[in-house]
């Protein structure tokens, strides 16, 4: 799967409350969750960010809470991946299961400026970053995580295979 989009660089350890304020947990709409995304962080990125832009983070990126609102709201308001130099294992977890992509490739990361562009394979696995020309091996996603994003998360993966079985198999649902 191939992304190109706009960088907004935030630092080490964002946790899942800068991601998104426990004040607005009232909802799992994703674009309810998005108007505040990052407010806490920079008032303005809700207004600011546009849809296939890209999050990038330093180390721990999601770190605090279980909720998976944060990923959430990351998806609700456009973002097309986050890039980081690691992740809290279940912010990572709960961002593939809701069908958010994720790359880790701490070399891009230490390269990249919020406003530049990044162009991430992340079947092939590598990210270009088309300000300094420089390309970046970033691991590739494997199968089944690739199936799950491409679905759009967890549930509609299943789903699908579930679809396919029945159609194999001549059942109806």
């Amino acid at each position: 799967m191939q992304f190109r989009g706009r960088v907004w660089k935030f630092g080490d350890d964002i946790d899942t409350d800068v991601i998104i304020p426990a004040r607005h947990l009232l909802t799992f709409d994703a674009k309810e969750l998005a108007e505040h995304v990052m407010e806490d962080i920079d008032p303005e990125f809700p207004q600011k960010v546009q849809e296939g832009d890209i999050i990038v983070g330093g180390k721990n990126f999601g770190c605090g809470s279980s909720r998976e609102h944060a990923p959430l709201a990351i998806r609700g308001a456009g973002v097309s991946l986050v890039m980081a130099e690691s992740y809290a294992r279940i912010f990572y977890r709960n961002s593939i299961n809701i069908g958010l992509p994720l790359v880790e490739c701490p070399e891009a990361v230490a390269d990249a400026e919020t406003g530049d562009i990044l162009e991430v394979d992340t079947t092939e696995g590598f990210v270009v970053n088309t300000r300094t020309g420089q390309t970046y091996t970033a691991k590739p996603h494997a199968p089944y995580v690739q199936e799950i994003v491409n679905a759009g998360g967890l549930i509609e993966a299943v789903t699908e295979r579930v679809r396919q079985r029945e159609a194999e198999s001549g059942a109806t649902s």
